[in-house]
């Protein structure tokens, strides 16, 4: 990656026309081919930008960045005040903490919270339309399917209804949990039509920290 920050004018030719005036702003070319400009405010989005497949002509102190559609970024360079090259090498790319798989992992080794006397049949019970996150069975010993979100929407009910209609044709009456670490009101309201029950997950204690839901005392 090269980064230079540099005194500057900025034109974009292409679909539109748009003009940057002489400014101090930040130059950043990355290894895929991007071209950047940013200026010390306006968060982290760049006022300007070309994304890759596109060509960079360096001649003097004017940039050219051309791209496969022929729009142009020309870069016209005033001043130098730095200029460096950094080798990152491979990103091994964003680790979320708290997506949907960890949330049915922790879950499946801890029914006990859906409700006492739970245990786990199966994770990622197969049906024809698709896996559904958990399999339980509940104190009685009736078969519970747990459908798993971080925020449970209509669009969450609606999915675990149509995994309901399928199971129960194998299994006989089954009962549907639907469990999130949040949920919309719309969401809540479609559950307890469908007689869907609804979990507030609560991922840190589920992990075994402490937990950062509030509580009334």
């Amino acid at each position: 990656m090269r980064l230079v920050i540099a005194r500057c004018s900025v034109d974009y030719v292409g679909r539109l026309t748009a003009h940057l005036p002489e400014a101090v702003r930040l130059l950043v070319v990355k290894a895929d081919g991007s071209v950047l400009v940013h200026s010390d405010t306006g968060g982290y989005k760049p006022l300007m930008w070309m994304t890759p497949p596109c060509s960079l002509l360096a001649l003097d102190e004017t940039w050219t960045v051309t791209n496969k559609g022929g729009e142009q970024l020309v870069i016209s360079v005033l001043e130098v005040l730095s200029d460096s090259a950094h080798d990152l090498g491979t990103d091994p790319g964003l680790v979320k903490d708290g997506v949907e798989k960890q949330l049915q992992q922790l879950l499946a080794e801890q029914c006990h919270v859906l409700g006492d006397g739970w245990t786990l049949v199966q994770r990622e019970y197969f049906t024809d339309i698709g896996p559904v996150d958990l399999l339980c069975r509940d104190a009685t010993g009736a078969h519970v399917l747990v459908e798993i979100k971080r925020v449970g929407e209509i669009d969450s009910v609606e999915q675990l209804t149509r995994y309901l209609q399928r199971v129960s044709t194998v299994l006989g009456n089954v009962q549907g949990v639907l469990a999130a670490q949040s949920f919309k009101p719309q969401a809540k309201v479609l559950a307890a039509d469908r007689g869907i029950a609804c979990v507030q997950l609560d991922y840190e204690a589920l992990k075994g920290m402490e937990s950062t839901l509030p509580t009334l005392f």
